[in-house]
């Protein structure tokens, strides 16, 4: 079983998360802010993994440093699960609507970290009561984390949260085409990733 365990204890926050790659959908998500809670929850349901995050953090400042942080542990146990990975399809994909949101993720899991997050329809300066560059802070904590080629487009949307669930649906898809254990040996030309 493709698994991980990452604990992670600063003086902003306390984080234990457990990753499944080859679970079900099941997911228990605390991070104090509810609606990453949500956006969490639907990439793994998304992408079949199992997903267990508990996080105490500074909410009493704002979200930023309990996000960025499970963000970091989050692609660390990604990193951690995928092993050598030897087999899996390495590239994935998706791009769906949420009512009249779209968004797109295409990500490599490469070994080679790098973030491009493009607002082609910007999000509201604020989303369930927090900044939206959260998002994009978390986005690249994850990719970092993961050693993980990530791109994000926004393509259109009016409501902020469709536009979030969109992203949150295809970066869980993605993450599951990539993840897929489709061939012998490392998806790449050179004979290893990095």
């Amino acid at each position: 079983m493709r698994k991980a365990h990452i604990t992670r204890t600063t003086g902003e926050t306390d984080i234990s998360l457990s990753l499944n790659l080859d679970g079900s959908g099941k997911c228990t998500v605390d991070t104090g802010f509810g609606f990453a809670d949500h956006m969490l929850h639907l990439m793994a349901f998304w992408a079949g993994f199992d997903l267990d995050v508990s996080c105490r953090g500074d909410m009493q400042i704002d979200a930023h440093h309990s996000l960025e942080d499970v963000g970091i542990c989050l692609g660390q146990a990604l990193f951690e699960a995928m092993g050598d990975r030897k087999g899996i399809a390495r590239v994935g994909q998706a791009k769906v609507p949420m009512d009249e949101a779209l968004g797109e993720v295409v990500l490599d899991l490469s070994g080679r970290p790098y973030l491009v997050y493009r607002e082609l329809e910007p999000l509201p300066p604020i989303i369930a009561g927090q900044e939206k560059d959260l998002w994009r802070e978390f986005l690249r904590a994850f990719s970092s984390g993961a050693r993980m080629n990530l791109h994000v487009l926004l393509h259109y949307g009016l409501n902020g949260h469709h536009m979030l669930e969109s992203v949150f649906k295809s970066l869980g898809l993605a993450l599951g085409t990539a993840l897929k254990l489709s061939r012998e040996g490392v998806t790449s030309t050179k004979g290893s990733l990095d």
